[in-house]
């Protein structure tokens, strides 16, 4: 259930349902199966969903769904995987369901609970709820932000519009794309935006992950946070095999909660700690499907250990080969996937990976995201020896790729505060930034926007809630030490037999598929000359110019530091996305 877009004017609705059907139409491709809308012209509201069937494939869980009695309608995009439990306790309270799926779960948990309904549910979503007899509109977002929403003011000032995707905003006449310039300079370099509510357009927000707002005759009345990541608990208050334990417990639960679909279920298998790990407890639940992808002219193939654990797991596993020729030919006409614009390098090779599973008939997979974020898997987590200020400094160099720019002292005063939230815990700060800002900005984004726009749910057991409160409040050597790292994963896998061991012990294989294209195709390498070095572009106007010539001409890899340019690869991967993208909507 994946597409959901609506506004709430000042005054009576002033703009023609047929506005809302084609924003409705595009995002289209979150939800191909059904559509509908929902119009109040006298209070000014309007509603409007696509609908990507998944649980409940009949009308009884068609949307805008209204209960008439309470006055309440929804519109809600994606999975509360808890919804058969909330029902059960909802039924005990007298509620009475039409529908099997989770849709009408969530309306009624709105109408017992008000606001505090979101505090009950584990799951992905976006939604947003119209109290018509409180004339209050409610948009909340996920507390790990694995589903978008983004809101803005109408022009003129006559209300609030809001959509799962920024590229609805272009069917609002009269609507104005401004690019906000801060965001602009934070995907050049960062790759993605890092505040939590800003976009790429000036004129459009972004709820940020575990936050509601509040609507009233067309204007926000309040954005409150109902979800704030617990703290660390000290070590002397648990124990290891506690929580060892308490930690398979939930994981066997979640992704047995995950897997329920009345479609067919794949899980995209890389070989990794991750992705093996659920592989190995879906398993249990009888044969799945498994999905690996692998690159043709690149030494990137994790195939091999794909394969281990796909024989160990006795699946149905599937392999998928991604050629430079299928990414430039669908990059030049899916740049529109990257919406609010953020530079994750594998997004088009997993949407076309996304393609091919729907091709196969499975319309959703599970997948690993979150982990490293959550259960602390890269090198940015290690402990330094002592906080200095060149030590944070080091860390923005590696979070902006080593580019440094005029976000130093705003990442520092971030991470300061992160500093200040874990009482001085390095690696519970950087996780904090991980999972707060990197992975909803855009690690979570790759996986909303490529899945998507295949017409495929992605589910990421490893963001449920009930993993994440587990991993917040793990003290940092459960974590990692200095030869290791997410230690109590991996001694889940050994404990409980999840994994041959020589997955279970298999450090963490990073790399980059364009920026390896780049260095190593010439076909690809040409490819993004032509666009990044053509005349008028963007590359000239931020003064970019010499520095790709250097590069995509010359071979020059960088400039040494203290110079603001380092590693071109990211630039290059970043320009050549924003004059794609800006093909699409700055037209």
């Amino acid at each position: 259930m994946c597409g959901l877009v609506g506004w709430q004017s000042v005054s009576k609705q002033d703009i023609a349902p047929q506005v809302l059907d084609n924003a409705l139409d595009s995002i289209a491709h979150r939800g191909p199966d059904d559509s509908g809308t929902y119009f109040d012209d006298d209070l000014g509201i309007a509603l409007g969903h696509r609908r990507l069937s998944i649980i409940d494939l009949s009308d009884a869980s068609h949307q805008p769904m209204i209960d008439p009695q309470a006055g309440v309608v929804i519109v809600y995009n994606g999975e509360l995987y808890n919804f058969r439990s909330l029902r059960t306790q909802l039924e005990t309270l007298g509620h009475h369901f039409k529908s099997r799926g989770d849709t009408e779960v969530v309306l009624r948990a709105f109408i017992q609970w008000g606001a505090g309904c979101f505090n009950y549910f584990a799951g992905m979503f976006a939604v947003a709820i119209w109290d018509k007899p409180n004339q209050s509109l409610y948009l909340a977002r996920d507390p790990t932000g694995m589903k978008p929403l983004y809101y803005g003011e109408l022009p003129d000032r006559k209300g609030i519009v809001f959509a799962s995707e920024i590229k609805a905003w272009l069917q609002i006449p009269d609507f104005q794309v401004n690019l906000d310039q801060q965001s602009l300079q934070q995907f050049l370099e960062f790759g993605y935006t890092f505040d939590q509510d800003r976009t790429i357009l000036a004129n459009v927000k972004k709820i940020p992950p575990g936050f509601y707002l509040k609507v009233q005759r067309g204007k926000t009345q309040e954005i409150c946070q109902y979800f704030t990541p617990p703290s660390a608990l000290p070590e002397t208050l648990i124990k290891p095999s506690d929580q060892l334990e308490h930690l398979y417990a939930t994981f066997k639960q979640v992704v047995s909660e995950h897997l329920l679909a009345d479609v067919p279920v794949g899980i995209l298998l890389s070989g990794g700690l991750d992705s093996s790990l659920l592989t190995s407890l879906a398993s249990k639940h009888g044969q799945v499907t498994t999905i690996s992808m692998a690159f043709a002219e690149s030494t990137i193939d994790e195939r091999a250990n794909a394969q281990i654990v796909a024989q160990y797991a006795n699946t149905k596993h599937h392999e998928v080969i991604i050629s430079p020729n299928e990414v430039i030919g669908q990059i030049q006409n899916k740049a529109w996937i990257f919406d609010d614009l953020f530079s994750d390098w594998g997004t088009i090779s997993t949407n076309i990976l996304y393609q091919k599973c729907r091709d196969m008939g499975i319309k959703v997979v599970l997948v690993g995201e979150g982990s490293d974020e959550l259960f602390a898997g890269y090198g940015t987590f290690v402990q330094p020896h002592g906080i200095q200020e060149w030590q944070i400094f080091k860390l923005y160099q590696r979070y902006a790729g080593r580019r440094y720019g005029k976000f130093y002292p705003k990442f520092r005063n971030i991470f300061k505060n992160y500093l200040n939230i874990s009482s001085g815990d390095f690696c519970q700060a950087v996780r904090l930034f991980e999972s707060q800002r990197q992975l909803p900005n855009n690690y979570v984004m790759k996986v909303d926007k490529a899945s998507m726009a295949a017409s495929v749910e992605a589910r990421s057991p490893f963001l449920d809630r009930r993993i994440a409160e587990i991993a917040y409040r793990l003290p940092s050597n459960y974590l990692l030490d200095q030869s290791s790292n997410k230690l109590i994963l991996r001694e889940m896998a050994q404990k409980y037999d999840l994994l041959p061991e020589v997955v279970s012990d298999r450090p963490k294989f990073g790399a980059s598929i364009a920026s390896s294209w780049i260095e190593e195709n010439s076909q690809f390498r040409q490819f993004a000359s032509d666009v990044i070095l053509q005349p008028n572009t963007w590359c000239q106007k931020l003064g970019l110019q010499s520095a790709m010539e250097d590069y995509l001409i010359h071979g020059k890899k960088g400039y040494a530091l203290p110079s603001n340019l380092s590693i071109f690869t990211h630039i290059a991967w970043r320009l050549l996305l924003l004059e794609l993208w800006s093909g699409f909507y700055l037209k």
